[in-house]
């Protein structure tokens, strides 16, 4: 029996000349080589159509670029990466980043290794524009604690996404059979925290400890590591509204194609749960002494508990 995966790599460009030939020369360092690489250019003007060109003539693998004609933003341009792939495994990928050599061969093992699971993940090494490193892991940063990641191990990621985003795009690989719950993905979510959410619902996620990337920090990063305070004095409106429709939108989703995963019941009802907690509190009025009513109430109900990160939560409600 042949169980070996076909592996597509989705990557997508933006004005990369900086950094992109870094990340293609270590795509090719492969322990396993992809069986393709699809690249969606979205809109350059430097040379990075060039260089993914030159790659493409010397690699052992096909190597196929997509060009769109105007500027899609980087949700929808890894949807056009991810769309055209044809492998078993879709691996995203940032064009700013390094891979270590081990990187393709230890996520597909893990694939071949647990048929559940529907995406792999791992951790990685955060470095500076120069690839210094900069002394600290990415799940150190987004803070991705040792009992959330037991949660992962158990099968039990949605109880941890909904709380929070700990699934970096750039480290993460899914199995393309669930592409169809996954895409279109709508303007108001960033790429892997939708496919994040949406497999959690209806899937295993695997959580690899061990760093398996450069993950490159700089100036033009399109997303980077989160920073500290970012919602500090704004109010409970705007910190949680967005979440709300993102919310309400995953769960319409869902409830879509419901029938299609019938083992995502259970998570639908949560996400259910969450997002009548999550109005609650984006209600909370403006003025801080008038909030305290509504925000006890949810923290008697334990609702604080079960939704969020408990009295941390709860007093940061009462003080932004």
């Amino acid at each position: 029996m042949n169980t070996r995966l076909s592996l597509s790599i989705a990557l997508a460009t933006y004005n990369g000349e900086r950094y992109l030939a870094e990340q293609l020369d270590s795509i090719i360092r492969q322990t396993r080589l992809p069986d393709e690489l699809v690249i969606s250019d979205d809109a350059s003007v430097d040379a990075t159509r060039a260089i993914v060109l030159d790659f493409a003539r010397h690699a052992s693998f096909p190597v196929r670029l997509l060009i769109n004609s105007e500027r899609l933003g980087s949700t929808r341009n890894f949807e056009v990466a991810i769309s055209a792939c044809d492998g078993d495994i879709i691996f995203l990928c940032d064009q700013d980043d390094v891979w270590y050599p081990n990187k393709i061969a230890l996520i597909e093992k893990r694939f071949m290794d647990d048929p559940g699971v529907g995406v792999v993940f791992t951790d990685a090494d955060v470095v500076d524009q120069n690839l210094h490193p900069l002394g600290l892991r990415l799940w150190e940063a987004v803070r991705f604690r040792p009992w959330e990641q037991i949660r992962f191990e158990a099968g039990d990621a949605f109880s941890v996404l909904l709380r929070r985003y700990v699934v970096t795009g750039a480290t993460m690989a899914f199995r393309s059979r669930y592409r169809d719950l996954l895409l279109p993905i709508p303007d108001i979510w960033v790429h892997d925290a939708w496919i994040a959410m949406l497999m959690g619902a209806t899937s295993n996620l695997a959580a690899l400890p061990t760093p398996l990337i450069a993950y490159r920090q700089h100036g033009a990063n399109q997303i980077g590591i989160p920073r500290p305070g970012q919602n500090r004095g704004r109010t409970c409106a705007a910190v949680h509204g967005p979440q709300v429709l993102r919310y309400e939108k995953a769960l319409e989703h869902l409830l879509e194609l419901g029938n299609r995963f019938p083992e995502s019941g259970h998570n639908i009802q949560r996400l259910e749960g969450t997002l009548n907690f999550l109005r609650a509190i984006a209600a909370l009025p403006d003025a801080r002494w008038r909030r305290l009513p509504g925000a006890l109430r949810e923290l008697v109900a334990l609702r604080y508990h079960r939704y969020a990160k408990g009295f941390r939560s709860f007093y940061q409600d009462l003080t932004r």
